[in-house]
């Protein structure tokens, strides 16, 4: 970093990063999905952890994180480097169960809660909370540095193996211990790995080497290092050695160690040097996983517009059915049609429509009995056949739905996680009952409307608007079926052809509004178990967006205009 302080943009666009990537979610189980949550963890707990605060106090001392293997005796490395007992290390694993950060006295304000790994509690309690950070004074610890004892990277303790990981994550400086017995292991070199793939500064440590294997161990550790990425890292050995009566090393096993920390802490540049080399490659690699989480949205927004799409065209398929069945009058072929033919009598010929109101006005008419009439029970047994219609093809809308989300995994957890999802609602007949009758209302409220004027006729009163409506309805349902002749020849005749042509065209227009209405309430509904892709797509183009924009603050600040 060419200045000592960090430019608003970097942070700004970090920041951004930051906020963007909280709120992307990978909702959607597909290739690489578990992958990518993981990255996006990883982005925000360093961007907070480490590379903002950072940022914000480039001038504070050289954290140096010391981790590895279990056994590798790390607690006991930090204490011989202090020069005091400050970390417990025991015979039980894992040991170091509360980490501990070692700082100069005058140097306490750095490591505040707002400060370095804001998110864990502080303490000055020897305790043995696993997510509690252990602060540590001493006055031997020269001022600009700082030492964090971390938890065993293989420790049987999971929560310890994630704590290590979110401390390593956090150095300026990774200073990995290992031994004779693990130093091949391949979880350190995982870690080590990713140290190299993103820049960090690291040391090596080989710990509790005996001396007369020493030198070869040394060299094969060092060709390792090597053929890692990891050529330029500094490693130092420490003889097997028995400890003083206060636990530490001879002071000559850390003595050449010591010396180059110390050179790093009162060497302002060299210490700049190291900071900004470590904040630069977290940088870069939380810029990249923020485009790797772009990838990963995009195979998001891809399987749910083909789960959302799987869901509509079954649906507008139930939409087209009911249509099919209203424009082709095979509502009228089953129970409603031998209802009807019987209430008209469709045997009977008629010489004109004054003669018809005369024979079937009793019909319609329920008289002072006070009981249904005849009229009244078409009527029903059109409420009937409509719901039946409308929810049948809801159902099969549903189940069709439901088995083509089965058909892949990210649907199939979809499917398995929604008990019902492939049956209708529980109010879809009665949802479709009422729309059928909101529709028989309309159709009446137009009957009154159109015959206003006709409403104190004989053949009006003879069939009564309720009538007059119902065979509206019928000419409505009819399709080609022929059903409908009779029912055309009354409109026309009470309410006039111009007249009952509109109350028609109006009751089918309506009709066919409801039904898509109806249809697309449980659509949503079903629907509605997806992640939005509206949403997705949204936080898909702001990440890319800020990715894009730390990118280019990055290379401003580190790399100058000319990178």
């Amino acid at each position: 970093m060419p200045s000592d302080h960090a430019s608003p943009e970097l942070l700004g666009a970090l920041s951004r990063l930051h906020g963007d990537a909280a709120a992307a979610t990978f909702p959607f189980e597909v290739e690489g999905s578990d992958e990518v949550r993981a990255k996006r963890t990883a982005l925000l707990e360093q961007l907070s952890d480490y590379i903002l605060p950072r940022l914000v106090q480039l001038e504070a001392p050289l954290l140096v994180v010391v981790g590895g293997s279990t056994g590798a005796g790390k607690s006991t490395l930090v204490s011989s480097l202090v020069g005091e007992r400050v970390t417990e290390s025991g015979v039980l694993r894992p040991t170091t169960r509360s980490p501990v950060l070692v700082h100069h006295p005058d140097e306490a304000k750095w490591f505040a809660p707002d400060r370095v790994l804001p998110e864990l509690p502080r303490t000055s309690e020897v305790n043995n909370a696993t997510y509690a950070l252990r602060l540590v004074a001493s006055d031997k610890m020269p001022r600009g540095l700082a030492i964090l004892d971390a938890p065993d990277v293989d420790s049987i303790d999971a929560g310890n193996r994630e704590l290590a990981s979110q401390l390593l994550a956090a150095a300026d400086l990774w200073l990995f211990v290992t031994s004779a017995a693990r130093y091949a292991d391949q979880v350190p070199w995982d870690y080590l790995r990713a140290a190299a793939e993103r820049s960090a500064a690291v040391a090596v440590v080989l710990d509790r080497t005996h001396p007369d294997s020493i030198n070869e161990v040394r060299g094969h550790l060092a060709r390792m290092m090597t053929s890692r990425g990891l050529s330029d890292s500094p490693l130092f050995t420490i003889d097997e050695s028995p400890l003083d009566v206060d636990g530490l090393l001879p002071r000559e096993a850390v003595t050449g160690m010591l010396s180059w920390l110390r050179d790093l802490a009162d060497d302002p540049a060299a210490r700049a040097e190291v900071v900004s080399r470590t904040l630069d490659g977290a940088v870069r690699l939380n810029v990249f996983r923020g485009f790797d989480l772009v990838d990963g949205l995009d195979a998001q927004v891809a399987v749910g517009r083909r789960l959302t799409s799987a869901g509509e065209r079954a649906y507008d398929e139930a939409a087209r059915k009911v249509a099919d069945a209203v424009a082709d009058g095979s509502l009228l072929v089953g129970p409603l049609g031998a209802r009807w033919d019987d209430y008209v009598g469709s045997g009977e010929v008629l010489a004109s429509v004054e003669q018809r109101v005369g024979r079937i006005r009793d019909r319609f008419i329920e008289g002072v009995t006070g009981k249904r009439t005849r009229a009244a029970e078409v009527t029903e047994a059109v409420v009937s056949a409509l719901t039946v219609v409308l929810t049948g093809a809801v159902e099969s809308a549903a189940r069709t739905t439901a088995a083509a989300w089965d058909a892949e995994p990210a649907g199939r957890v979809v499917v398995e996680s929604h008990r019902g999802i492939d049956r209708a609602s529980r109010e879809a007949a009665p949802a479709a009952e009422r729309a059928v009758r909101d529709w028989q209302q309309v159709v009446l409220d137009s009957v009154k409307t159109e015959g206003a004027d006709k409403r104190l006729s004989a053949k009006f009163l003879a069939f009564g608007a309720d009538g007059v409506a119902l065979s509206a309805m019928i000419v409505a349902l009819a399709g080609p079926s022929g059903r409908d002749q009779v029912a055309r020849r009354v409109l026309d005749s009470i309410l006039g052809p111009e007249q009952a042509a509109r109350v028609v065209e109006r009751a089918r227009a309506d009709l066919d509004a409801r039904v898509r209405r109806y249809v697309d309430a449980e659509r949503d509904r079903q629907l509605r178990v997806l992640p939005s892709v509206t949403e997705l797509e949204a936080v898909r183009a702001r990440l890319s967006e800020s990715a894009r924009g730390a990118e280019h603050a990055r290379h401003l600040d580190f790399l100058g205009d000319d990178a």
